[in-house]
């Protein structure tokens, strides 16, 4: 089976990757020279567990390409899925011209039958433009080819995205013809041998699945982190509260830890794009708008737990950030909650210091000097002030107190994430202030 993929993204990558590790012949596309010239020689733009020596081992196998030239890679290729990124555009919508460029070129060049499936994240109602697209030039060129149109929305957590790809909860694919049907059903037999389901449904539900799973996901999180607030004032122990609910199985244990807020490629954007999805239709989504409102909110809970412990004063003081990714296992920092906080305490007049396992370069290629970065963890608490705990890396959850306590200025901690035990921190006399468990 020949499979094209255009877009070598997050998304693009690991699905062509993962693809050829299962003996599929996959080409990925993409318009960055550079980019492909870095990947046919083993340089991966992202940084991902598992992903480099997967793609080195199917490059060197010949089961896994890239190129510049889709024209070429469409030749007897049975699945083309577009995997280019959907910026959200200022009112929040998602940005639909590179998946409608990439049909438009597919239906430029193709030459037999052919699947053409969106992977990337897309509102409702894309596939008929998708379908639109690339019908309008089959019809400039005065070709009768048949085409089928599916929906393959990707589930990938970052930072175990592989595994993810290799056995997943589930495989949604939305298509409309029996005939498209039996393409995807064959291309994930291998993912099914071992009892993953793939789901199959019409292509507008499979496009709405995708958001509606990351907003009740956003949502379970910013409802935690609502009531890690109002345990602060009330004098109660959200991660007992935590504990409690857990336990019940129509809640469950994931995604109720409270902290600083969702950040990266998915929520934020999924999350706004489907309420300008339904303001479009003149539907308000009330409960995912107070999602947005506390998450963005929840960003800053470390600044002003800050201002208020220095009297509303950070001019001259140095913060020690550890983590700048939005979470653990991935250089990723689009909308991470380490930006805001960087934006607000340099606006105060602090310095900031900050130490993280993999995203420092891709931290200053955002931001540049504007901090100063520390190549271990205990070299960013040097002479600082205080430490705000970011990110929860598995480095971070054993740390020398004593050894941070002589390092920083203050015995102040600022815990976003709840990593550290308040008893084992307060017992080596540290001021420790986290989410939700403060007693006023």
């Amino acid at each position: 089976m020949k499979v094209t993929v255009v877009g070598t993204g997050y998304v693009g990558l690991v699905t062509g990757a993962c693809l050829a590790e299962v003996g599929i012949d996959v080409t990925c596309i993409d318009i960055d020279v550079k980019k492909i010239d870095n990947l046919n020689k083993g340089i991966i733009p992202i940084w991902e567990p598992g992903l480099e020596a997967m793609v080195k081992r199917n490059f060197d196998s010949n089961r896994l390409h890239f190129s510049t030239d889709l024209s070429i890679s469409l030749n007897d290729t049975e699945v083309v899925f577009g995997a280019v990124g959907t910026p959200p555009d200022e009112d929040g919508s998602a940005d639909l011209k590179y998946v409608l460029e990439v049909a438009r070129e597919v239906g430029r060049h193709m030459n037999n039958h052919l699947v053409m499936v969106t992977k990337s994240t897309v509102p409702v109602g894309t596939a008929e433009k998708v379908r639109n697209a690339l019908q309008d030039e089959l019809n400039k060129r005065g070709s009768d080819l048949s085409f089928d149109i599916a929906s393959n929305p990707e589930f990938l957590k970052e930072g175990d995205a592989v595994n993810d790809f290799l056995k997943p909860d589930r495989i949604v694919v939305g298509v409309e013809s029996d005939k498209a049907k039996e393409i995807m059903a064959r291309l994930y037999k291998p993912f099914t041998l071992n009892g993953h389901p793939v789901i199959f449904m019409d292509v507008p539900s499979a496009e709405m699945t995708k958001y509606a799973a990351n907003s009740m996901l956003a949502t379970k999180i910013s409802f935690m982190n609502d009531i890690a607030n109002l345990c602060e004032i009330m004098g109660a122990d959200v991660n007992q509260v935590r504990a409690g609910i857990g336990s019940d199985t129509r809640i469950g244990h994931k995604f109720i830890y409270p902290g600083i807020g969702y950040g990266g490629s998915c929520f934020p954007k999924d999350v706004k794009a489907l309420i300008k999805t339904a303001d479009d239709h003149d539907y308000s989504m009330r409960i995912l708008k107070a999602v947005e409102e506390v998450n963005e909110s929840q960003k800053s809970r470390l600044f002003y737990k800050a201002m208020q412990y220095f009297n509303s004063d950070l001019k001259g003081k140095t913060i020690a950030l550890w983590g700048l990714s939005f979470k653990p296992k991935t250089d990723d920092m689009r909308e991470a909650p380490a930006l805001i906080l960087i934006d607000k305490l340099i606006e105060q007049g602090a310095k900031v210091k900050a130490y993280d396992p993999v995203a420092m370069e891709e931290s200053k290629r955002r931001i540049g000097d504007k901090i100063e970065y520390s190549e271990d963890k205990y070299g960013a608490l040097v002479d600082a002030d205080a430490l705000m705990l970011v990110t929860e890396w598995p480095e971070f959850r054993i740390s020398d107190f004593d050894v941070m306590g002589k390092l920083l200025k203050n015995k102040v901690i600022f815990d976003g994430r709840n990593l550290f035990d308040r008893i084992d921190v307060e017992k080596n006399g540290f001021d420790y202030f986290n989410i939700g468990t403060e007693k006023k």
